[in-house]
């Protein structure tokens, strides 16, 4: 943006002079994009508590130490289908809102089990064939997340509609380009899988992590690391492990064993990473994951 060019057979011809400069410069200016600190998560409606990804970033658990990262470790014992798996909130088509599970449980609890929590509209009496009209109606307002939610619903063949995966990745491309950073990571873990267009992935991840996703800035981390660009990796892991990422936490911890990630690196993010999550803790949403908990303690018996 230095230059000014008479005409575009001019810019060509003056390309081969600059072309080396002008890349890293490009290079330089995306990681600065990249690696500036995200924006603040989006708070649920009826708490107003910051979500996390996943649910178990809420869990009440004693303080960590530089050996034991207790969230971490809690995760672990809930392999497969575990809570480190588990989405913190619902959408709901009826308003246009995404409530954490904590205000659901709250709802359920004080008897509005078959409402909406935030507009109180009948979600029970309504057939499959009415909620994705209802779904649709958002769709076609070009609601980000109704597109991503109807995307979901076209990939499993759920509420009644035929699975169809071409029109599923349709949904989710359009529910990216209006900015939804979960269809921008679903896309991003599609790509990457059985070692698919990795170029695809990496921009997909990289832009749901600009917007704030914690888990898509922990595969970044994972993808350098892979190869092999360790100090790419940390500064990924501190990002997503201050949001509260217990995968980016515990590989930072591994560094540090490694000697590749310093003691006041690791005590600062360890800090960090507590305090992000106790500010998105509630006892509503404690209660949730212990009842999680239970219901996958019995679905492996």
């Amino acid at each position: 943006m230095q230059v000014k060019y008479c005409n575009a057979d001019c810019q060509k011809n003056h390309w081969a002079t600059h072309k080396k400069d002008c890349k890293l410069r490009a290079a330089e200016l995306h990681d600065e994009a990249l690696f500036k600190d995200p924006p603040a998560k989006e708070d649920c409606p009826i708490c107003f508590l910051s979500m996390p990804i996943n649910l178990v970033s809420c869990v009440s658990l004693p303080p960590a130490t530089i050996t034991s990262v207790p969230i971490f470790d809690y995760a672990m014992t809930n392999e497969g289908e575990g809570l480190q798996r588990l989405g913190i909130k619902h959408y709901y088509s009826c308003c246009g809102k995404s409530i954490c599970k904590g205000c659901l449980h709250s709802s359920i609890v004080t008897g509005n089990v078959k409402n909406c929590p935030y507009c109180k509209t009948d979600r029970d009496g309504k057939t499959g064939e009415e909620k994705i009209e209802e779904l649709m109606k958002r769709v076609e307002a070009n609601d980000a997340d109704a597109m991503y939610q109807m995307g979901s619903h076209y990939s499993g063949g759920a509420h009644g509609l035929q699975q169809d995966q071409e029109r599923a990745m349709e949904l989710w491309k359009q529910a990216s380009q209006l900015g939804s950073m979960d269809a921008h990571y679903f896309l991003g873990n599609m790509f990457s899988a059985e070692g698919g267009n990795l170029k695809k992935a990496k921009f997909h991840f990289e832009t749901a992590a600009m917007a704030g996703h914690e888990v898509a800035r922990y595969m970044l981390g994972f993808m350098d690391a892979e190869e092999g660009k360790d100090a790419r990796a940390v500064k990924h892991w501190i990002i997503a492990a201050s949001a509260g990422n217990q995968h980016a936490m515990h590989q930072l911890r591994e560094f540090f064993k490694e000697g590749i990630v310093n003691r006041n690196t690791i005590d600062s993010t360890l800090t960090a990473y507590n305090n992000s999550c106790a500010e998105m803790r509630s006892e509503a949403r404690d209660i949730c994951i212990r009842l999680e908990t239970r219901r996958l303690e019995m679905g492996a018996i």
